[in-house]
């Protein structure tokens, strides 16, 4: 018998077994076998089906019908007799079907639980302000507001200018890697003393508009932390 590793816990090496005996006779090397389920979701977060598949070397080779409560052969190339072989001693067996069954059952169960923890859940934006320096130009200076860390991703950025919307450019939004997002947009502003900036975000998650604000009056300590936040910024993303 060929060498063969498993994934799919101790219970399943009758069908490791069987895979080995019926490879045994060909020109197989080392091979792995799993077993992988699925449940995707609706757009509403309904159960949108369920898929059970043993593969061999990430090929599926015996899949489940949650309909007709059997495994079937799903492999229609080389290892199709294979396949008939390991589907018959899964139907043979009513732990494995059983088993499915299970899974589907989870997958019932946890959905509306999975569904308000990921797609429902609300998590309020961070924002700051980050003034950068035009060099050709000292009476200008452009502002980039930072919105990070919100879900879900609809947002709504504004600028104002002494309490005045002001337009700003479309801003494009970047997924994090933990079920966030994260955008910025700029603004052109003057360095003339006497003017207050505000970065005013609207989101789902906020009872009220997440609002800063920025002044060219800000002292020489200030505009140092300011620019240390904005490198923390750009090395974070």
């Amino acid at each position: 018998m060929k060498a063969a590793v498993l994934a799919m816990g101790p219970t399943g090496f009758g069908v490791l077994g069987a895979m080995g005996l019926a490879l045994s006779c060909g020109a197989a090397g080392a091979f792995v076998v799993h077993v992988a389920s699925s449940c995707p979701l609706t757009a509403n977060g309904s159960l949108g089906g369920f898929d059970l598949t043993v593969a061999f070397n990430k090929n599926p080779l015996v899949c489940y019908d949650p309909d007709a409560h059997i495994f079937y052969p799903c492999d229609g190339g080389l290892l199709h007799g294979v396949a008939t072989f390991v589907a018959f001693i899964l139907n043979y067996n009513a732990t494995w079907v059983q088993r499915a069954e299970a899974r589907r059952q989870a997958c019932t169960e946890l959905a509306a639980q999975f569904w308000a923890q990921t797609a429902l859940r609300r998590t309020p934006p961070q924002v700051r302000i980050v003034p950068i320096r035009i060099s050709n130009d000292p009476d200008t200076v452009r502002l980039i507001c930072h919105v990070w860390g919100f879900f879900p991703p609809a947002v709504t950025i504004q600028w104002l200018q002494n309490g005045l919307v002001l337009a700003s450019d479309d801003t494009e939004l970047l997924p994090n890697g933990d079920w966030t997002y994260r955008t910025q947009t700029t603004l052109r502003a003057s360095t003339a003393a006497g003017s207050t900036y505000t970065c005013s975000v609207w989101h789902s998650s906020l009872e009220q508009p997440l609002q800063v604000d920025w002044s060219p009056n800000l002292s020489p300590g200030m505009m140092a932390q300011v620019a240390v936040a904005a490198m923390a910024l750009t090395l974070g993303s």
